[in-house]
């Protein structure tokens, strides 16, 4: 096979949870250029970004379906893999990109590190790394059958470092802005979620590993960008392209021999 033909996708579904926002519609359009099939996940009262809604407007349904689905909800996501049989196929490619950040843009209530309530906690875990598991029970039960597959977790550079607080030192409130300590934590347990389940998957002919972004551009405001870019030693935030590359190398055949890694996609961010 020629190198550049393992990249392609045709004939294969792939099922993208928490597709229909920011990070979502680019893994939803790099699988549907590749010629893969596409599902996108989400819950029913999301609202899809507008680079979705672009995506979703010039491409037919006989590629693209939206279906409705919570990674905490196994009954509906059962549901959802039974939908996805009947309209394209069986999923032989899972992104599993649904979960819980509160960046200071969602204006959620701000707690000092001692008052963040534990429910708060429990929520993210709950989708970030119990829902994760969960999706990857349901959707991958016809890849075992089939004996091939591919599932991609996204991560996050927080798996592997702390939030730096002086990104957001400059924002104005009564409480200083705080990353969730849950995020990071329930990042690094998809990496080594993704571990586990790779080597119990292997056998059966599905690969697990983890895309971890580093800061991806989209609205900051310019003294955050300011700060965070001095931190990469490339220089700058991640983009759509920095992205699309990363995703399809892992979830095509370029990989067949790559499982229960994590690539980290941040511009040398974890490097120093």
């Amino acid at each position: 096979m020629n190198v550049l033909e393992q990249f392609r996708l045709d004939g294969r579904v792939a099922v993208v949870t928490g597709a229909l926002g920011k990070l979502g519609s680019i893994w939803v359009e790099t699988l549907l250029d590749a010629g893969a099939r596409v599902v996108a996940l989400d819950l029913p009262e999301a609202r899809p970004v507008p680079e979705f809604t672009a995506l979703q407007q010039r491409t037919s349904p006989l590629r693209l379906q939206v279906l409705a689905g919570d990674v905490s909800d196994r009954a509906g996501l059962n549901d959802a893999l039974q939908e996805c049989v009947r309209l394209l196929d069986e999923p032989t490619i899972l992104v599993n990109n649904a979960g819980i950040d509160q960046p200071p843009s969602a204006g959620n209530q701000r707690h000092g590190l001692h008052d963040i309530p534990a429910e708060v906690c429990r929520r993210i875990l709950d989708v970030n790394l119990v829902g994760l598991f969960v999706a990857t029970q349901v959707f991958t039960r016809p890849m075992v059958k089939a004996k091939r597959g591919s599932v991609i977790n996204i991560g996050s550079l927080y798996a592997s470092v702390s939030p730096d607080a002086r990104f957001y030192d400059h924002l104005p409130g009564d409480e200083p802005f705080l990353k969730p300590p849950m995020y990071g934590a329930s990042k690094a347990g998809v990496v080594s979620l993704g571990r586990y389940l790779a080597t119990h998957l292997a056998p059966h002919g599905v690969r697990v590993n983890t895309l971890s972004p580093g800061g991806v551009l989209g609205g900051q405001d310019p003294e955050f960008q300011r700060k965070f870019n001095a931190r990469v030693p490339l220089g700058r935030m991640a983009n759509k392209n920095d992205l699309q590359g990363p995703l399809l190398f892992l979830a095509s055949d370029a990989s067949a021999y790559v499982t229960g890694t994590e690539l980290r996609v941040d511009g040398g961010f974890t490097a120093w």
